[in-house]
Order: structure tokens, then C-alpha cells, then sequence
């Protein structure tokens, strides 16, 4: 029988069984599967399906289809509560990729990455909910740059395997998948079945919310997730077609980024708690800008491998920053907007996420420097929008404008 409980009773609970170990055990379940798709992809698809950059742009615009349908969650928790939609959310994406490999056509390819990513995107805009419904405000940081490290942790496991016995056990792409996809359902049974449903102080409204109070939020979320297209759809591509990456040499790259994780999301959640949002997020696109530039230089000026993985694993420090939009919203949302704006924010951050992979795929055959220019662009406008929010965001303090407006209106 499922048992309800709220979070203040839940601190009665063994500690393993609390609202912050399931957050936990999720931020385990999750980036096994995903991470090790997205670790054989770009070899999988060029080795198995012949991809090019058009192919490759086409696959991602498939995949990001699901989290501009995102806001699709509200209709559905209306009769499926949050927790458990997470957990089936998972199931999905770990089942869709242990069978990637036994469908190695374009068409297989396709269909199984829609399935995955339905999986991913409900499930991430689930757990954004419940992360900002079940920590609290002045906590939200620190434990978000933990929840960040715990989940690279999980994953580093995984790529050291991968590393260590690819070549070693001569591996295939179907054990793989197999083995990341079937541990991430295993953690989600696990957890479907051994944790109460918990129940936030705040009942959420199960309707679209859009307010214009959001708006900059709105505007973040947007340009974030056209610049994580570029580098999700294009950075590690270019490795493996300019430089001839292997498999277990993209993984050593990413173990280097999990461990840069491990060691420095903790220390990253502290930044956005001490510094405040505006600062952090400013910080994180004039980084992401010299990034970008820097790729272009990488094709123009021929600067060579050890150049462009770095540049990678910077890449990927700087995104972590972005946990301070979550923070920001927590500190301007009403209580009860915050699972229908998640689905909502999801919506928005995936609009771009649907059409530019096609296109700047098409864009990449011609230059891809041009690519990567058009990149730092985007974080430059990201960059703009980032000085707008004050000091000490708050309800009716959502932007620099907000008092003035409000000292108009009286």
C-alpha cells in the first residue's frame, strides 16, 4: 500500500529513506544511461550508420522534440503524482538505451533516441520540481552542487569501465548500452518501491502558469538552451571528426570532466550562495564566450587537440554555473508555480533546441568555426540578460527594473 507522508514527518525516517536521498539516488539512476549513450553516440553513429554533420544535427533535433513538448507533464500530473512520474520517466530512458544497438539504422537510431529522450526530458523536468519543492531556500546551492557531484560520481564509474574494458574485453556497443540502460531501471524499481510519496507544503497548480514577472527567466532559459545545443550537439563531434577520437578516448575526456565535477560542483553551489546569481551567471558567460571564440580558432588558426580538449572540459565547468537559474526562480516563484513553470521553463529552453541542430548541422558542412561564433554570440546575449537580475532576487524584486515599476504603479 503507498504511503504518504509529508517532508516534516519525513525527518522521522531513517535518514536513507529521506526526501534529499531519494533526490540523491536519483541523481545516481539518471546520468548512467544517459551519459553512456552519449558517450558512444558520436562513434556508434559514424561507425555503425555512416553519419555526417547533417545526420548528427538531424538526430539531436529528433532528440530535443520531447523537451519542447515538456510542457505536456501538466497534463499529465494531473492524475499521475510528480515522484512517480519521475521514476517511470527513468525507467523509460535506461530501457530505450539498453536496446540502442539491436536497431543500427537511421530510422532505429531515431526511434529509440525519441524513446530516450522522452525518458530524459520528463524526468529532468520532474526532478527540477521536486528539487525546488523539497530543499530549501538557503540550502538549494549547496546541495544542488552536491546532487551535480554525486551524479558525476555515478558516471565515472561507469566511463572507467568503459575505458578500462572496451578494448580489453573487446566490448560491444550492445553490452554497453545494455549494461548502462538496465542499471539505471534497476535504480528506479528500486527506488518506486522503497520510498513513501512525499507531500510538499504547497499543493502545485496542475495548469500552464506563464507570468510576467518570469520573463527574464523565461529569457535565460531560452538562450541557455541554445548555446548547450552547440556544445551537446557539436564540441564532442568535432572531436571524433577533426581529430579521430576513438571511443575510449572521448571517455577519457569525459572522465576528466566528472572528476573537474566531482571536485568543483560543490565548490560551484557555494559560489552561487555567496556571490548571488547575477555575479555567478555573469562570470559563466563571459567564460562560455572566450570558450566558443576559442573553438573558431581552434579550425581557423589550427590549433591542435590538446587545445580543443580543453577547451571541452572548460566548456563543460562553466555550464555547471547554471544551476543559479534554478536558485533564481526558487527565489522569485509563488510556491505553488514551481512544477508548472518547470514544464513550461523546459518548453522554452528546448524551442531553439528544435530547429538549430538541423540547421547549424547544414551551417557546420560549410564552416564550423561559424558554428562556434555564433555560440559566443548567444552568450553574449546570455551575458546581458544575466546583469539584469538584482543583487537579492525576490518576489516583486524578480529584476534591476522591478522597484522602479513598482514605485511607478504607486
Amino acid at each position: 500500500m503507498t504511503q504518504y507522508i509529508t517532508l516534516e514527518d519525513a525527518k522521522s525516517l531513517p535518514f536513507w529513506r529521506r526526501p534529499v536521498s531519494l533526490l540523491f539516488l536519483m541523481a545516481l539512476a539518471m546520468p548512467i544511461a544517459f551519459n553512456t549513450w552519449a558517450a558512444l553516440l558520436n562513434n556508434f553513429v559514424i561507425e555503425v550508420a555512416d553519419f555526417d554533420g547533417a545526420d548528427i544535427g538531424l538526430l539531436h533535433t529528433i532528440r530535443e522534440i520531447p523537451g519542447f513538448l515538456a510542457v505536456g507533464v501538466i497534463a499529465i500530473i494531473l492524475f499521475v503524482r510528480e515522484q512517480v512520474l519521475g521514476m517511470v520517466a527513468l525507467i523509460l530512458l535506461g530501457a530505450a538505451t539498453a536496446v540502442t544497438a539491436w536497431f543500427p539504422s537511421m530510422g532505429g537510431i531515431l526511434t529509440l533516441t525519441m524513446l530516450s529522450s522522452i525518458g530524459f526530458h520528463y524526468y529532468e523536468t520532474v526532478n527540477q520540481s521536486l528539487q525546488l519543492q523539497w530543499l530549501k531556500i538557503e540550502d538549494a546551492p549547496r546541495m544542488l552542487g552536491w546532487l551535480m557531484a554525486v551524479g558525476s560520481f555515478a558516471t565515472l564509474i561507469a566511463y572507467l569501465a568503459i575505458m578500462a574494458l572496451w578494448d580489453t574485453l573487446n566490448l560491444s556497443y550492445n553490452i554497453v548500452y545494455m549494461v548502462g540502460g538496465g542499471l539505471t531501471v534497476v535504480i528506479a524499481v528500486f527506488a518506486m518501491l522503497a520510498y513513501p510519496q512525499f507531500e510538499a507544503p504547497t499543493p502545485q497548480h496542475k495548469k500552464m502558469i506563464l507570468r510576467r514577472r518570469y520573463w527574464l527567466y523565461y529569457a535565460l532559459q531560452f538562450m541557455g538552451g541554445a548555446r548547450r545545443q552547440i556544445f551537446m550537439v557539436f564540441a564532442g563531434f568535432m572531436m571524433v571528426e577533426k581529430f579521430g577520437y576513438d571511443v575510449h578516448e572521448i571517455t577519457t575526456l569525459y572522465l576528466i570532466n566528472l572528476v573537474a565535477n566531482i571536485l568543483f560542483a560543490p565548490l560551484l553551489g557555494r559560489a552561487v550562495g555567496y556571490f548571488g546569481e547575477r555575479r555567478t551567471l555573469g562570470f559563466e558567460y563571459i567564460g562560455l564566450i572566450l570558450v566558443f571564440l576559442s573553438y573558431g580558432g581552434v579550425y581557423y588558426l589550427g590549433w591542435g587537440v590538446m587545445v580543443a580538449a580543453t577547451l571541452y572540459v572548460l566548456d563543460h565547468l562553466f555550464f555547471g554555473l547554471a544551476m543559479a537559474q534554478k536558485t533564481y526562480f526558487q527565489k522569485i516563484a509563488d510556491p505553488a508555480d514551481i512544477a508548472p513553470t518547470a514544464a513550461v521553463a523546459f518548453t522554452i529552453n528546448h524551442i531553439a533546441a528544435v530547429f538549430l541542430p538541423v540547421g547549424l548541422g547544414l551551417l557546420w558542412l560549410i564552416s564550423p568555426a561559424a558554428v562556434f561564433f555564433l555560440a559566443a554570440g548567444m552568450a553574449a546575449v546570455s551575458f546581458a540578460l544575466a546583469m539584469l537580475i538584482p543583487r537579492h532576487p525576490t518576489r516583486g524584486n524578480e529584476t534591476i527594473f522591478s522597484a522602479g515599476l513598482a514605485q511607478a504603479a504607486e
